[in-house]
């Protein structure tokens, strides 16, 4: 593609919106687009999200520039309207069947106008973009607005927004409203971005239905310290649940239709049969097959006492662990871990024959009576490639596996990375009741199939239908399901018939362990509808369009397992409602047409879960051929290219991904180079000792130094403690001895314990972890990253990575210096660090210790507890000794490296203790 029409000087600036904005440019001149407005509207009305994002751009320069509008959305999300406004005049994107679209599209390029796309970027995300000339002083108006029903996973509905200006924008604004009848229980901020100067910009308020989100920051706030640049670069996210009952669910009505939101409280777990089937083929060889053992011991561990379970290896050939499933047990779990840590990777793929071997001992367990009654089988299959060994027809194997199950259990499937074929690995999922989960390859993937796990582990009904009144009710989405699990929620919506009784009833029926139970529920229909018709900033008309988004998406579900014939009547129905409610499908286009003279036109159309990303897309333009630069990994900095204006970004998920990989052999290279402090030469450090005694000490120093090699820097000790009242220097303890789990600190008036693992070998913390009772969350460090769990649900963090998170009772803030702090008004902060001074590791330090109740204890809390201390040594007035709780230490006045701002760190005087 050209950059200009012949003879036309263009310079070309590219502005990118990632949900607020991403500006990158091509020139010098970074201020020529200048997006002088940015806000993002998301309107939540009963787990409905209507997200309107709009940018204004003006170009300063005194030639004609390319703003490229760029906006990241999720996955789920549907696209449903796009307009460009350009002096004064409206360019609309119109929604087409994909070959209505394509015909237009290939009319356009024939004409030489330009081309546009959606693909994904991420786990979570997709990319719409489009391209368009703005002439000198000209003002162009960008809107894009996008449609989802919020999952409840885990307990929680969670709202991603993209936050990356990369300028600085004079108004800038997001506002998230929701509003929820059945009440709001729960709600929490998340941010990787915000900063202590950012924090003022973010407002939340919330009442017992409604919460408004608003963050508004000004130029000045915006800035990096010292710099012109801004720092709003990550993730924003929302997380809330809604207050729920023991009863038939919540009913809501909305301009003639009806959303039934189940997920009762209070129900006891069903005991489960469980058999992991674990893929050991070569391709698991390193990371995969280390970070799958880690979560299957995680996993083990979490099995409740009243499951079976068993555990099923694959390559060429399977192995099952036991004969028959055993009881989760401590004794039969410990075994388990045993054999899971011996788990290794070698030879090919053979998955018919392992899961026909899972199937077979379900069976026999069930023909012998040895399944208790009531309880619920899961089968879980994690694999990382195709099938290569034995029965390797995709079609054969999934026929082979419907067969054997027969309806008697459901399977989930798990594709580690992109070599697997997620098509024959959904369908094969679907076709038996259960589902599929992509694991990518990352720090975290341990954690992905530990997160997934506990979205299964806890079912509490089975056979769940939904019933209403014949003459009330009609073109209801799907109303029975095989599961439902503990943090999930079922959800079917519907339209009321025009002469609809005014009270309309609900019957859900499911199967608890040992008994059947019916959920009844009945509401005024005007009554409901009222709930709606008063908050003026929700999007109103929404219910319809939920139940539009809601059986499309279960329509695709359907075309997956469906016969040909069949096919196409669910595709030409799904097909209808997608142009009614005008939404971005699979099955449909949007085709944006640019003022005349534009190179090429634009279509966007939406990726699916199924292509396989380590190939390449093609992107036709006008010539037909595919965009150039291929190798572009990364999701920020300008891409140039002499033919194309079209971007990558997020390639790590479109191509090669191994290349971001720590290695996956042992016997591949580590490049990472960490730093580490030289020596120091020896005339430098005449009188410096990794230990030394402060200057003024009275200790005998007339023996000279040794020279014969340069003393060590002065290291960091593993804890600083400033005890409340001290006028002196801190104490500095480090542990000389340690056996296991250490009780760092306990305050059960505080709500709080630390406990973490002291290698004394390498003089470091392996993991830190923090326990909050309220909010009940825990937060575990280790040197690789941090990982925050609440509600069985896992969060991973890297360290020197900003975060900002705002949760009832707790804020959690990291800077990029790694500093982690958690705090609460009148609790004690806690602070976690990855110091890489010398002494390098995990580091612990506390604010705020006033706050300490009487009740503190543990290794380090008992210095809180009235520390007692003696005068200092009459031959020695660095040396003193100090009682706490009857127990007597001794301490030294040495110099060490304070670790508490930072790295470098600086020099302090401190009483040394050894435990």
């Amino acid at each position: 593609m050209k950059t200009s029409a012949p003879g036309r000087a263009c310079g070309i600036a590219t502005v990118l919106l990632s949900l607020l904005a991403v500006l990158h440019t091509s020139t010098p001149q970074k201020n020529d687009i200048d997006i002088y407005s940015l806000t993002v509207d998301s309107r939540v009305s009963s787990r409905f999200a209507h997200t309107v994002v709009t940018s204004r751009v003006v170009n300063k320069a005194n030639v004609v520039q390319e703003a490229t509008f760029q906006v990241e959305l999720p996955k789920r999300a549907f696209i449903t309207n796009f307009s460009m406004i350009i002096d004064g005049v409206t360019y609309p994107g119109n929604i087409k069947e994909k070959a209505a679209a394509q015909e237009q599209y290939s009319t356009a390029v024939a004409r030489g106008e330009s081309a546009g796309l959606i693909k994904a970027t991420g786990r979570k995300m997709e990319q719409f973009q489009v391209s368009v000339n703005v002439a000198p002083s000209a003002k162009v108006t960008f809107e894009l607005v996008y449609e989802e029903l919020l999952k409840r996973r885990l307990e929680v509905y969670e709202l991603l927004l993209k936050v990356q200006p990369q300028q600085l924008v004079k108004h800038l604004q997001m506002d998230i409203h929701i509003f929820e009848p059945q009440g709001i229980s729960f709600l929490e901020t998340e941010s990787t971005f915000m900063t202590n100067e950012l924090a003022d910009a973010l407002t939340i308020s919330r009442n017992k239905t409604k919460a408004h989100i608003r963050f508004k920051p000004t130029l000045s706030q915006q800035k990096s310290p010292g710099q012109e640049d801004t720092v709003l670069n990550g993730n924003f996210i929302i997380r809330y649940d809604v207050n729920r009952t023991l009863s038939g669910g919540s009913i809501q009505i909305e301009n003639g239709y009806f959303v039934h939101y189940f997920a009762p409280e209070g129900l006891p777990t069903i005991p489960k049969n469980v058999i992991f089937v674990i893929d050991k083929s070569g391709s698991m060889l390193g990371r995969k097959i280390q970070q799958t053992r880690e979560a299957l011991i995680k996993i083990l561990d979490d099995l409740s006492p009243r499951d079976q379970f068993n555990l099923i290896s694959f390559s060429g050939d399977a192995t099952q662990w036991k004969p028959l499933l055993v009881p989760a047990s401590a004794e039969d779990v410990n075994q388990a871990r045993r054999y899971v840590a011996g788990i290794q990777a070698q030879g090919g793929t053979n998955i018919n024959d392992a899961m026909l071997m899972a199937v077979q001992l379900l069976s026999n367990a069930n023909r012998q009576e040895l399944l208790p009654a009531g309880s619920v089988s899961l089968i879980i299959l994690l694999t990382d490639g195709d099938p290569t060994v034995g029965e390797t027809n995709p079609a054969r194997i999934q026929k082979n596996v419907q067969e054997a199950i027969a309806g008697q259990y459901s399977l989930f499937c798990l594709g580690f990375g992109f070599d697997v074929s997620y098509a024959f690995l959904e369908k094969m999922a679907l076709d038996n009741g259960g589902l599929a989960r992509r694991i990518y390859e990352d720090s975290d993937s341990a954690l992905q199939l530990q997160d997934f796990y506990q979205e299964v582990a806890n079912p509490l009904l089975t056979a769940v239908t939904f019933e209403y009144p014949s003459n009330a009710v009609e073109e209801v989405s799907q109303d029975n399901f095989r599961l439902l699990f503990k943090g999930s929620e079922i959800v079917v919506a519907g339209k009321l018939q025009d002469q609809s009784p005014d009270v309309l009833s609900a019957k859900v029926r499911g199967h608890l362990h040992m008994q059947n139970i019916t959920f009844q529920t009945e509401i005024r229909v005007a009554e409901k509808e009222e709930e709606f018709q008063s908050p003026k900033y929700i999007f109103h008309s929404f219910m319809e369009r939920l139940w539009a988004y809601l059986t499309i998406q279960q329509l695709l579900e359907k075309m997956i397992l469906a016969s040909d014939a069949e096919k196409q009547a669910l595709e030409t129905q799904a097909l209808n409602l997608s142009l009614q409610y005008s939404f971005v499908t699979p099955l449909t286009s949007m085709v944006v047409t640019k003022p005349e003279g534009e190179e090429r036109s634009e279509v966007a159309e939406k990726p699916v879960e199924t292509e396989n990303k380590r190939k390449h897309f093609h992107l036709a333009g006008p010539s037909g051929k595919a965009p150039g630069n291929p190798g572009r990994i990364g999701p920020q900095g300008p891409v140039h290219s002499p033919s194309h204006h079209l971007t990558y970004h997020g390639v790590r998920d479109l191509l090669l991904p191994d290349m971001l990989l720590a290695p996956s052999t042992p016997d591949e290279v580590d490049l990472r180079i960490k730093a580490r402090v030289p020596a120091i030469p020896s005339d430098t450090m005449t009188h410096r000792h990794q230990e030394r005694k402060p200057s003024g000490s009275s200790a005998d120093t007339s023996q000279p130094a040794k020279t014969d090699s340069p003393p060590a820097p002065i290291q960091a000790p593993p804890v600083i403690l400033t005890l409340p009242g001290q006028s002196v220097n801190p104490l500095c303890v480090d542990i000389k001895h340690s056996q296991g789990p250490m009780n760092l600190l306990s305050d059960p008036d505080q709500g709080v314990e630390v406990t973490g693992q002291y290698e004394t070998e390498k003089a470091q913390f392996s993991w830190i972890e923090v326990t909050f009772k309220n909010p009940q969350l825990q937060v575990r460090a280790s040197p690789e990253h941090v990982v925050v769990t609440r509600n069985r649900r896992n969060s991973a963090y890297k360290w020197k990575e900003t975060l900002f998170s705002v949760t009832p009772g707790l804020n959690m803030t990291m800077d990029k210096a790694g500093l982690l702090l958690l705090s609460s008004p009148d609790k004690v902060t806690i602070g976690l660090l990855p110091w890489d001074g010398p002494g390098e590791g995990l580091r612990l330090l506390l604010r705020d210790t006033d706050r300490f109740s009487s009740h503190v204890g543990g290794t380090l809390g008992q210095f809180y507890q009235g520390v007692l201390w003696g005068p200092p040594a009459a031959a020695d007035d660095s040396r003193r000794t100090l009682s706490v709780q009857g127990r007597d230490y001794s301490a030294t006045r040495l110099l060490k490296l304070d670790y508490q701002e930072g790295s470098p760190g600086t020099e302090i005087s401190c009483w040394s203790v050894e435990l």
